[in-house]
């Protein structure tokens, strides 16, 4: 079975929540599995305890209740461990790169860790099979791997299935090759600033993404309303948008336009 070239290690991970907003829900259960070169694996695998009341909507989905997650610690308190135990790794994980990821750098971000995932590779299944295939997790492991999903919307269930499912993508699609760069550049066409997605580049330039203002220059918007930058800050975007747009501000004012955000 094909295996991705590693230059260092990956971490696949996945996330159950109390819904589906990125910047207000919060995390529930994480299942993280760290895969090193030599292709020994490692686990981290916890409930949290979320701090607010698990929407019925959210426990029918993942079977995880209030009662479930009394006693398991704050994310806040997992926090500085998390971050260490995935330092330098790449990334990996099925619909990660647009739920799980802007869930986890919001949680970093409330619990004062100042992450920054720009520098790290990120293999996503769903974008794979969705480019190839199109399909849910529990169909892509039906093609892939000619087995049913059991415990579905586990995360620890999930993240392993996810990884097969890559492993048999790796078989699959010869084009695709296993260095983790390269399938990180092939599933990312678009890039983006935020991890929510409000700001994307175009031709070198932040744009803004939703709204009133999607497909216009963010800076051109804080030069002829700055009450837009105020708006936002004080409005329930995610923190990490709301560090960018900071970021972005702050560089106008320094009359460095041109550079990198």
């Amino acid at each position: 079975m094909a295996q991705l070239a590693l230059k260092r290690p990956i971490v696949f991970f996945d996330l159950e929540t109390t819904g589906t907003d990125n910047a207000k829900d919060r995390i529930v259960e994480l299942a993280f599995v760290k895969i090193h070169p030599d292709g020994k694996r490692e686990s981290y695998i916890r409930r949290i305890n979320p701090g607010m009341p698990i929407p019925k909507g959210a426990s029918d989905i993942h079977g995880i209740t209030d009662e479930d997650v009394k006693d398991s610690p704050a994310f806040k308190n997992i926090a500085h461990e998390l971050y260490e135990w995935m330092h330098n790794c790449d990334l990996g994980g099925y619909n990660s790169a647009k739920f799980d990821l802007p869930v986890l750098a919001e949680e970093f971000l409330r619990a004062g860790i100042n992450v920054d995932f720009t520098e790290r590779h990120m293999v996503d299944a769903q974008q794979i099979f969705f480019k190839m295939e199109a399909r849910t997790l529990s169909a892509a492991y039906s093609f892939f791997c000619n087995k049913e999903l059991i415990n579905a919307h586990s995360a620890e269930a999930d993240i392993l299935a996810t990884i097969e499912i890559l492993e048999a993508q790796l078989d699959r699609y010869a084009a695709l090759g296993t260095d983790v760069k390269a399938i990180h550049d092939l599933i990312n066409t678009e890039q983006y600033v935020d991890y929510a997605r409000r700001i994307v580049m175009k031709d070198g330039e932040p744009v803004f993404n939703f709204g009133k203002h999607k497909g216009k220059k963010v800076t051109a918007v804080f030069t002829e309303e700055p009450q837009y930058y105020d708006w936002m800050m004080q409005s329930d975007f995610a923190l990490h948008t709301k560090q960018k747009i900071s970021e972005i501000l702050n560089k106008m004012k320094l009359g460095k336009l041109g550079q990198k955000v």
